[in-house]
């Protein structure tokens, strides 16, 4: 089993019970998936780039990501209608735990600058989402072999049923959450 997963069933499960008074532990607001996502504009013009966009996030997510095609055509893009233009992946149970522990405890860590997650990028139902700016701050990615810098949305869909909760339980996890 996964740090993550002991850490949650430990320490964030007694927590969350008493902090909102949860009477059954099936109650408390757990992970559901993590899904990973990147947009490949550059790909229109050059395949090249959607190539290192999916060896990437191969390697970062420890999954192969589903190609994602335009639904509408664009000019001012110049993207027409089944163009491929992203990548995504949804991790789930074990591959989720393992990719968030990465996530908080190297990752993050790495980011030039960095100041804390914003909390205000709550949905309203207890799911989290963030950017990254690039890929290589990931450990399995060496700097010197990225071609092109990525970006990356990562969200965080939980059972929580308000933002409060799903704050609560991210943070428990060690999610380094900004002060407001």
């Amino acid at each position: 089993m996964s740090r993550l997963r002991d850490l949650y069933k430990s320490k964030v499960v007694p927590v969350l019970q008493d902090r909102f008074g949860y009477k059954n532990v099936m109650a408390v607001p757990r992970m559901e998936k993590i899904v990973v996502s990147m947009g490949v504009g550059k790909a229109v013009a050059d395949k090249k780039f959607l190539d290192s966009a999916i060896k990437d996030l191969t390697v970062i997510s420890a999954q192969k990501p589903l190609v994602c095609k335009a639904k509408k055509s664009v000019s001012n893009f110049k993207v027409r209608e089944g163009y491929e233009t992203g990548l995504k992946v949804t991790l789930r149970k074990e591959r989720m735990f393992e990719f968030m522990d990465r996530l908080i405890n190297l990752a993050i860590p790495r980011v030039k600058d960095f100041r804390g997650l914003n909390s205000k990028s709550f949905d309203g139902r207890g799911n989290y989402s963030m950017g990254m700016v690039e890929q290589s701050v990931f450990p399995e990615i060496d700097p010197a072999k990225v071609e092109n810098q990525q970006g990356m949305n990562i969200t965080f869909v939980t059972t929580a049923r308000t933002d409060e909760e799903g704050h609560e339980m991210l943070r428990l996890f060690g999610m380094p959450f900004r002060e407001s």
